[in-house]
């Protein structure tokens, strides 16, 4: 027990991540592999070469970067410090137009900028972004909901509220809708996530804090033990994620 302890503790300590970076534990881990959709694939069908795109909470510019537009007519947007330290080491230089901003409600552009708004996992605004998009401009964004992880954390942490109750997909669309958006695509899944190692476990619960308030090794060691035991068992450990697919579309005036 004291040597099992002891790795957990090293994956304790080691649970730092720069962007959104999950590779410490890419061999050990796997979500996101049966999603209906693909997030990438919907935003490049609708994103032209001169279009002006945004990443709003972009972590560490991974995914963005990975879309390869014309970086003179990328803009990108940060508000967890470490991360606004990176992109301002990694974006910036190449001619991405970064700005730090933790308040999506508040967003320091100019009204009708963009033709597309993109958003993986973060935060957004329906009124701030209908007024940062142009007239036909979309917001496209791919969420957490309010259910993610919940057998991970009812297995760690039973008991723990659901950080974000609304968090769902006719919340959100009813939000957008309300702010005067055309919903054109919107969808809801609950996938598999699956662990193969207790200690890869530990690392994620500890970089997420907001799904896993308040733990660690010592203060769940027994229900960590109980999540090697069904390891064990089962030969892996297995709950469902919650991701939902909107893509908004800001109404023309004659549309309105």
């Amino acid at each position: 027990m004291q040597e099992v302890k002891t790795r957990w503790l090293a994956e304790e300590r080691a649970a730092h991540i720069h962007g959104w970076d999950f590779s410490h534990i890419a061999d050990r881990y796997a979500e996101e592999t049966d999603l209906p959709w693909d997030y990438e694939a919907v935003i490049r069908a609708h994103l032209a070469p001169q279009d002006r795109l945004l990443d709003i909470d972009t972590g560490g510019g991974e995914f963005l970067l990975g879309l390869k537009h014309p970086h003179a007519r990328t803009s990108a947007t940060e508000g967890y410090p470490p991360n606004v330290a990176l992109c301002r080491s990694i974006l910036a230089p190449l001619g991405i137009d970064f700005r730090e901003a933790a308040d999506v409600s508040q967003l320091p552009f100019e009204s009708g900028t963009f033709d597309v708004v993109i958003n993986r996992h973060g935060d957004f605004d329906p009124e701030e972004l209908y007024r940062i998009l142009k007239p036909g401009g979309l917001f496209i964004t791919q969420q957490v909901g309010a259910e993610n992880d919940r057998a991970l954390v009812d297995l760690l942490l039973p008991g723990t509220p659901v950080p974000y109750p609304e968090q769902r997909l006719e919340n959100v669309r009813s939000r957008f809708m309300r702010a005067g958006f055309q919903i054109l695509q919107a969808q809801e899944a609950f996938c598999k996530i699956r662990f193969w190692d207790v200690g890869a476990l530990v690392w994620f619960a500890r970089v997420i804090p907001w799904e896993f308030p308040g733990f660690s090794v010592e203060c769940c060691f027994d229900r960590l033990m109980l999540a090697q035991q069904k390891l064990e068992t089962q030969g892996v450990l297995e709950a469902s994620t919650h991701r939902f697919l909107l893509v908004a579309k800001k109404l023309l005036e004659t549309d309105a």
